[in-house]
């Protein structure tokens, strides 16, 4: 494989250059088996340097920290001033080839023009990107300069680029003021030039970095209250009748601990309608909180907002709180979500490869399905209905899907109450949809369609009003008429009754008879597909050819092509039995179904997936030990092999994912997680723009 690098540079601080790196990253990564980070020169702090910490962190690059750098600062300006450029670009090129002979790509990042000494003539990050032969982007800060001094900087960059003989591939232009962006789009025709709006949370420190900064404990509060953002702070030093007409939204509010009125004013207005909600508390002086108000808050249900402890006076800790610069770590959640969706909103992974012109590899990692999730579902957004708003994870990945914009959110529940919470849990949920059947016009309208649709079967007018009391009916009766594309339901809710209303309103595609499941079983280097674990105990043969053909489109609607191994404990002809019999004769319809199916049956676990063993059993086999879809023949064996792998290897399970249905509904596991509700989301999104 050709080894590439590309070069990212920035004019000066502050432009924002790590959403930029980030995204790229993210793209790299869901194509190039392995990909490294390099930044020539880091500033001189007594911490490791935050983006290559973040990047080596976050996207979990097998790298030390020693071999992503070159020098520090002040080294690099140290040799320069001793004559010895040379020198150190050499140094630098031993580095990078380093970790080219690791790697298939390397990504580097340079560091601001504006950091460096300004005794330099020249453009050390064009030097060293023309002396590592790298392609070369460039990043802008737009942040309050006008259309003339953007276009400008725009034009200078690109004659710098040829001056240096570095080739340009694309240039960034980021933190445009949004009154700005549509008239820099008209002033801007040259091709590859990408402009990103400014997003002033990026720019806001969370309660983590002030905790670690401040070096303060923890008094409330879990570690996912502390990613919230701080956008102002309040010194309370007066009355709570006078302080709490001062209290803003997203407020980081100082206080001495035995000012117990403050923190039960701030408190309070969290949990009223008609006051701002506070970011945290910061107590000062070393000072405790009450035995008493302790035990109060002790007591409160979903109280969550985060209340440090610090030694410092208050003076000192407003003045260290206002020096602190915000950054995103691997545990940014929110402004790594935000981040990638400002990125994703401008850049076409598919224009981006085409422009590299890089071999890639054909196999599908994990980090390469969860990018193509993501970006599939952005490319053609759908809306998808949760209906169980009342639980704290769905509200979560709601805001983690609308900032990456992955899809268009329907939240099903009281309005004030998903409102409130979300403030509780400091969530910004105001791109969602918000819908309440106890309230809604289309409550009767859906009970009405829904008995035309049953009343063959027995269903009596009041039983429909009942039915879509039930959140579940209610969303899949959205799905239906068209107002959502998808559902996703089972975190506090049954399989039962995620299924049974979609049998009974969405019901199945032309020659499917049979609702069935698979899931993403990602391992450390691929992707498998293993259906049915999770839905039909015991298919017969004409059940088990549908599953093979579902699981098939499923698996080439998410970048698999489907190689199908119809599993059993006899491979080809070497057993018999009732079982055996079952799995041949499906493979067979499923062969006179779709001529064109890659499909091999009956055949073991081993052959189907290990290309020694497979030449032993299958030699003259296409499918035998390159298998990516794995059918099993019951529940029982499906779902032990499921979890026995997941279990024993680490493999990470998506799933299960719901198939045969007209339109996609998704069940989710009980025991779910953030991260699984969001990768659930996007697959469904994915499924309803396929046609």
């Amino acid at each position: 494989m050709q080894i590439k690098t590309i070069f990212v540079s920035s004019t000066q601080k502050g432009s924002g250059s790590i959403i930029v790196t980030m995204g790229l990253m993210q793209i790299l990564k869901s194509k190039i088996r392995s990909v490294g980070f390099f930044r020539p020169i880091v500033n001189d702090t007594p911490q490791n340097d935050n983006d290559i910490s973040f990047m080596l962190d976050y996207f979990k690059l097998k790298q030390t920290y020693d071999e992503s750098y070159g020098f520090s600062k002040n080294e690099f300006e140290a040799m320069m001033a001793d004559g010895k450029l040379s020198e150190a670009i050499e140094h630098i090129i031993a580095k990078v080839n380093n970790l080219k002979e690791k790697k298939d790509f390397v990504l580097i990042e340079g560091i601001p023009k504006s950091e460096l000494s300004n005794s330099f003539v020249f453009d050390v990050n064009l030097e060293l990107a023309k002396n590592l032969d790298a392609d070369f982007i460039s990043i802008i800060n737009a942040k309050n300069k006008s259309i003339e001094e953007i276009t400008n900087e725009i034009t200078i960059e690109s004659d710098s680029m040829k001056a240096h003989s570095v080739r340009e591939f694309m240039m960034f232009v980021n933190r445009i003021g949004h009154n700005d962006l549509e008239a820099l789009q008209k002033h801007c025709a040259k091709d590859d030039v990408y402009l990103m709006p400014e997003e002033p949370e990026l720019e806001l420190v969370t309660i983590r970095e002030i905790a670690e900064h401040l070096e303060a404990k923890t008094v409330f509060g879990s570690t996912k209250d502390l990613r919230r953002v701080v956008s102002s702070n309040i010194v309370a030093a007066m009355q709570s009748e006078h302080y709490i007409e001062k209290i803003e939204e997203k407020s980081m509010i100082i206080v001495p601990g035995d000012r117990s009125d403050v923190i039960l004013s701030t408190v309070l207005a969290l949990y009223s309608k008609n006051y701002p909600n506070a970011a945290g508390i910061i107590i000062t002086g070393g000072l405790r909180i009450a035995d008493s108000i302790k035990k109060l808050l002790n007591g409160l249900d979903s109280f969550s907002l985060p209340i440090l402890s610090t030694t410092l006076d208050t003076y000192q800790t407003a003045t260290k709180i206002s020096d602190i610069r915000a950054k995103i770590s691997s545990l940014s959640e929110r402004k790594i979500a935000l981040g990638m969706g400002l990125f994703f909103d401008v850049v076409d992974a598919q224009k981006f490869f085409d422009k590299l012109n890089t071999t890639t590899e054909h196999n599908m990692t994990p980090a390469m399905f969860e990018y193509n999730l993501f970006e599939k579902a952005h490319r053609n957004k759908k809306t998808i209905v949760l209906p169980e708003s009342c639980d704290e994870r769905i509200l979560r990945s709601t805001e983690i899907i609308l900032r990456r914009g992955i899809a268009n959110i329907i939240l099903l529940g009281n309005k004030e109450q998903i409102k409130h919470k979300a403030g509780v849990l400091g969530l910004n949920l105001s791109k969602a949809q918000i819908i309440d059947p106890n309230e809604s016009e289309l409550t009767e309208q859906f009970a009405n369609e829904f008995y035309e649709l049953r009343k063959n079967k027995g269903l009596q007018m009041d039983a429909a009003r009942d039915a879509m009391a039930h959140v579940s009916y209610f969303g899949t009766m959205l799905v239906y008429k068209g107002l959502a594309d998808g559902m996703v339901s089972g975190a506090i809710h049954t399989t039962a009754d995620t299924i049974r209303p979609a049998l009974q309103i969405i019901k199945t595609k032309p020659g499917i008879s049979i609702v069935s499941s698979v899931f993403f079983m990602c391992l450390d280097t691929k992707v498998l597909v293993y259906g049915d674990c999770a839905v039909n105990q015991n298919p017969n043969e004409s059940e088990l050819a549908q599953i093979a053909i579902s699981s098939a489109q499923t698996a080439k609607s998410f970048g698999i092509e489907p190689k199908i191994a119809m599993l059993s404990y006899s491979t080809g002809s070497s057993g018999s039995g009732e079982d055996v019999i079952k799995v041949r004769n499906a493979t067979e319809i499923a062969k006179q179904i779709d001529a064109n199916l890659q499909i091999e049956g009956p055949i073991q676990y081993d052959a189907a997936t290990d290309i020694d063993v497979a030449k032993t059993k299958l030699p003259n086999s296409k499918v035998a030990g390159y298998a990516n879809v794995l059918i099993f023949p019951d529940l029982n064996t499906g779902n032990n092999t499921y979890k026995a792998v997941q279990r024993s290897s680490g493999a990470i399970a998506v799933g299960p994912v719901l198939q045969g249905l007209n339109k996609p509904i998704n069940d989710l596991s009980r025991g779910c997680l953030v991260a699984d509700i969001v990768n659930t989301v996007a697959i469904t999104a994915i499924q309803a723009g396929e046609k």
